[in-house]
């Protein structure tokens, strides 16, 4: 059986004490703001980013993780006998695909497969979990890379925010989508669609954007067995409709907090669900 490392990003938002019971290794993007690099999730949490916005009004940038950085941390790895997947958000949204690529192709080594997730957030983390699992299952590094590649067009993703402006400023949504999002208390339900930021639906109002969102989970059918992700930042009102939907039916979750980078395009107020359907 061969001993694998899974390596992933930051933007993979899952609670610490999962990337620990799976032994993943987490690279941090860079937080900028001016001349001061952080890495995220490390050197700044979320609280402390969205009160440093808060208090100077400038929304920081984001930097990838760096070719070098990569290939420092494979060869880690690679020297204490491990093959590497490793994992990353869309690379339509990031260069810190790209860049695990060039690491790779330094190194010259088919010990590692670098996957680009087509997503981000944790719809990239649910990626990473089902690499951990199919690792246990002792399934080879390309067994596994070709096991992702499969499940990532299955990734179902409802997104809902209180507001677009961190997502156009970081051209990640249009200006015209983002003046819909502002007007008259409507909610913007996005989706991750093939690897970049795609506008599902438009509802009135927080518990629209509930039901909604509900209505995608019970729609596509989630396949058992594999973890649904309730993803937030500092949203109580629609996080707890969707907590109270589980309870009730006795479905199981995980609840996360995003991270600085996620954070950074999102805003603040904002949540939603990632799962496998089971199509």
């Amino acid at each position: 059986m061969e001993k694998i490392k899974i390596i992933t990003d930051s933007t993979a938002d899952l609670p610490k004490e999962i990337f620990e019971k799976y032994d993943v290794e987490v690279l941090p993007l860079l937080i900028n703001f001016g001349e001061e690099s952080y890495l995220d999730g490390v050197d700044i949490n979320l609280q402390q980013l969205i009160k440093r916005i808060n208090e100077e009004n400038v929304l920081p940038t984001t930097a990838q993780v760096t070719p070098n950085r990569f290939a420092e941390c494979y060869k880690k790895f690679l020297d204490e006998g491990y093959k590497i997947v490793s994992i990353h958000l869309s690379s339509n949204m990031s260069g810190t695909y790209q860049s695990a690529c060039i690491a790779k192709d330094m190194l010259e080594t088919d010990n590692i497969v670098v996957v680009d997730s087509q997503t981000v957030t944790s719809g990239l983390g649910i990626l990473v979990i089902q690499a951990a699992e199919l690792s246990r299952q002792g399934l080879t590094i390309n067994e596994i890379k070709d096991k992702l590649d499969e499940i990532k067009g299955h990734i179902q993703s409802s997104l809902a925010f209180e507001s677009l402006e961190n997502l156009v400023r970081g051209g990640r949504i249009s200006k015209t989508v983002g003046v819909i999002g502002s007007v008259l208390n409507i909610k913007l339900i996005l989706e991750v669609k093939d690897g970049m930021m795609a506008v599902k639906d438009k509802v009135r109002g927080t518990k629209k954007a509930v039901k909604r969102i509900i209505e995608d989970f019970e729609k596509y059918g989630h396949k058992e067995g594999t973890p649904i992700v309730l993803f937030h930042v500092e949203n109580k009102d629609i996080r707890e409709g969707l907590m109270k939907y589980f309870n009730e039916n006795k479905i199981e979750y995980i609840d996360t907090e995003v991270g600085c980078t996620v954070g950074i395009h999102s805003g603040p107020k904002a949540a939603g669900l990632f799962f496998i359907d089971n199509k």
